[in-house]
């Protein structure tokens, strides 16, 4: 079974975070974290810093950073995200808080859109 680091709610760490295994923040980290497996942050964790690495990512509270996800990316509906995003799948839910650009990896791997169908226009 893969570790988990657990950061507990009232806790404050500053600099640079590495964790082999999973993150769980309910604190509040300063600095760049790069997560070898899973991270999530609850409702009373947050993240401020230039960028947060991980496998899959949950944000039920507050993270200003850009944000690199193997996996998938998900924003509860009490999650604050400010930052860019470079993500394989993004789920949003209704209530979340976002600003920042989304970049979606392997995008040559989206199915290819529909080609527009011309309109026919009325003759007078």
């Amino acid at each position: 079974m893969p570790s988990v680091t657990y950061l507990a709610e009232g806790s404050d760490f500053q600099g640079n975070l590495r964790v082999q295994g999973g993150l769980r923040v309910d604190g509040a980290v300063r600095g760049t974290v790069e997560v070898n497996g899973d991270l999530e942050i609850s409702a009373t964790g947050s993240i401020e810093g230039p960028e947060v690495k991980a496998g899959n990512i949950i944000i039920h509270g507050t993270v200003k950073a850009s944000i690199v996800a193997e996996g998938s990316l998900t924003l509860t509906r009490t999650s604050r995200l400010e930052g860019d995003v470079v993500v394989s799948a993004l789920n949003i839910e209704a209530g979340a808080f976002y600003v920042g650009h989304i970049v979606t990896k392997d995008a040559n791997l989206l199915p290819v859109a529909p080609p527009i169908p011309k309109l026919v226009g009325r003759s007078e």
